[in-house]
This record gives structure tokens, C-alpha cells and sequence, in this order.
């Protein structure tokens, strides 16, 4: 009970913190500096827009994905040993997903330009990255716990 209360809290707060951050720039919000822009960009498709040709279909892939994770995350146990991990996940991943059905497009407005262009992400994208860094590092840190010492 105990991992669900906080996968569900940690999903609904990133789900919050990433709307409210993303209605500040739909609300006309904009700051530039020489090597980093905060303006709105709509991405219609996935990183670097890849997949864009995918048009309104993105989204109800993307909604697949998302499901088929969590069923597969539910089933497996992972939600119990990984809660925060995977709250970060679902609220990220599901903020960027309201995004396609709300405004047809993900919200994204961190532009770094300084010495080469990257694409433009935001606050879920970032969660996004977390989450799968602090996945990987438990399951490493489970890993070597179930080898012993110095195998």
C-alpha cells in the first residue's frame, strides 16, 4: 500500500509541476539568453520530431505504449520495488500524452543554442530521463546484491 501511495503521488505532482510549467508558456512566457532560449515550441512528433509524419495516429500509439507499460510494470511487480522511479515515469509520460490530445502537439521550451542546437525539450522529458537512469541504477545496484561481494 505503501509504493502505491507513493507512485501515485510522485506521478500526480510531476503531472502537475509539467501542466503548470507548460501553461506558463502557452500563456505567452519567453526568457533568452545566448545559449538557452525558454520559448514555446509545439513537437508533433517524438525526439528531434522524429515520427511527426504520424500525424493525430502518434497519440493513440503513444497511449498503447503507455498502457502496455503500466500492465506490464503492474504484473511484473516493478510498481512495488520501484515506485518512485515509476511514478516519475507515469506523470511525465502522461503529461506529454495530454499534450498530443489537448493541444495536438507536445509542449516543449528549453532550446539550448549555445556552440550546437539541441532539441527542444521539457520538464516531462527531463523526468522522463530520470526515471529510466534511476531504473537502471537500481536494477545495476539489485544486480550486484544478488551476485555477493566481489563476483
Amino acid at each position: 500500500m505503501r509504493s502505491w501511495a507513493i507512485f501515485l503521488l510522485a506521478a500526480a505532482g510531476i503531472w502537475w509541476i509539467d501542466h503548470g510549467l507548460k501553461e506558463l508558456f502557452l500563456d505567452g512566457y519567453q526568457w533568452q539568453s545566448s545559449c538557452l532560449s525558454l520559448e514555446l515550441h509545439l513537437n508533433r512528433g517524438v525526439a528531434f520530431s522524429m515520427f511527426s509524419w504520424l500525424g493525430p495516429w502518434l497519440k493513440w500509439l503513444q497511449t498503447l505504449l503507455i498502457a502496455g507499460l503500466f500492465v506490464f510494470f503492474l504484473r511484473e511487480g516493478w510498481i512495488r520495488r520501484h515506485p518512485l522511479s515509476l511514478g516519475f515515469l507515469a506523470g511525465a509520460a502522461t503529461g506529454n500524452l495530454a499534450d498530443r490530445f489537448l493541444h495536438g502537439a507536445v509542449v516543449d521550451y528549453v532550446y539550448w543554442h549555445c556552440g550546437f542546437d539541441f532539441a527542444v525539450f521539457n520538464f516531462a522529458d527531463v523526468m522522463i530521463d530520470l526515471s529510466v537512469f534511476l531504473l537502471l541504477w537500481q536494477g545495476w545496484t539489485e544486480h550486484r546484491k544478488a551476485r555477493g561481494p566481489g563476483k
